[in-house]
């Protein structure tokens, strides 16, 4: 249990420090009006608190930084005791009548550009969304291509390449079969196999449909989960990402998605805002960095995530608020989208 003086400092501290990027002393707090207490008696609470593992003392300053554990103390303070402050650059996302790929890629630009950090944001599964319309088309007397595009906006193109030419007739009868039979059915699901087999049908219908069925069949199963990326050259230029290692194991973190999509999914299982500081981050290349992130989709469940990479040196207050703030959009988004 810190003092109510104890916690002041501390929370000057972490303020400072966030907007100056030095060592805040003694000297500086007392300056503040808010303090009511002399450098002696500050630079004591100093000791204190830097004894406790809440703050550090670089040797080449006379001031303190907070470690780790003071902006966890910080964040937690922020969480529990309602001292969010409105945002002073509210996001201002407008995503009505986007499609999906469209709304994820305005909002990570966004949310990148307001808080000037690294923004990450994970597209729902390919699993989650149902055919909106089939095309087949014959490029080529032995080629042609299935087109389909999902409620979410996605389109997928799978082309195949037959033995002979194919009959226009049996490719336009298929495009329009395809597209009646399957509108409104989830990718994921197993009605899929139903819908495409139907004893009414001929031989060589059947048989070009069951060609044709992977398009559909294996469409989720061949899906990669899509992650979209803004502000890497804005965390590196602006904010003191300067150790070259820390740089090159943040980049090869960006393009190792399976690591980047396991960190993000753990904001998935967190009712609000999760936030990450600095060593809480088990993989090193988040180590001297923090990672706010909070999970956005229906009602029921939670499809994909919001997250933001940054200094552990950071505006937490407008950080977390405008993370929430994003995931509360591309929530009302996806309902929208989702609900018939």
């Amino acid at each position: 249990m810190l003092s109510p003086r104890q916690e002041l400092i501390l929370r000057k501290v972490v303020e400072t420090y966030a907007h100056t990027g030095l060592p805040v002393g003694s000297k500086t707090l007392a300056l503040d009006p808010d303090m009511g207490a002399g450098p002696s008696t500050i630079r004591h609470e100093l000791s204190m608190l830097e004894e406790r593992g809440l703050l550090a003392h670089p040797h080449t300053s006379a001031g303190r930084v907070p470690t780790d554990s003071g902006h966890r103390w910080y964040v937690d303070q922020l969480s529990t005791g309602n001292l969010l402050p409105a945002n002073a650059r509210p996001l201002g996302l407008q995503l009505i009548r986007r499609e999906v790929d469209e709304a994820m890629r305005i909002t990570s630009e966004t949310l990148s550009q307001v808080t000037n950090l690294l923004a990450i944001v994970s597209a729902p599964p390919v699993d989650t969304a149902t055919i909106r319309h089939v095309e087949v088309l014959l490029l080529q007397p032995q080629v042609l291509m299935v087109v389909v595009i999902t409620s979410t906006g996605g389109v997928t193109k799978r082309v195949f390449t037959f033995d002979r030419p194919v009959d226009s007739g049996l490719a336009q009868w298929a495009g329009e079969f395809l597209d009646e039979r399957l509108a409104g059915v989830g990718l994921g699901a197993r009605m899929l196999h139903l819908r495409l087999s139907d004893t009414s049908l001929s031989a060589t219908e059947r048989e070009f449909l069951e060609q044709l069925s992977p398009a559909f069949t294996e469409l989720a199963e061949t899906a990669e989960d899509t992650l979209y990326v803004d502000g890497a050259a804005r965390l590196i230029g602006e904010h003191r990402v300067q150790d070259l290692a820390q740089i090159n194991e943040l980049m090869h973190m960006l393009e190792r998605r399976a690591t980047l999509l396991g960190l993000l999914r753990a904001a998935l299982q967190e009712p609000d805002v999760l936030v990450r500081i600095g060593s809480e981050n088990e993989t090193p290349a988040l180590q001297s960095l923090a990672v706010v992130g909070a999970g956005y989709g229906l009602p029921a469940r939670k499809l994909g995530t919001v997250s933001v990479i940054g200094p552990v040196r950071m505006d937490y207050a407008s950080t977390i608020r405008s993370v929430r703030e994003a995931a509360h959009e591309l929530s009302r988004f996806i309902e929208d989208v989702y609900t018939p």
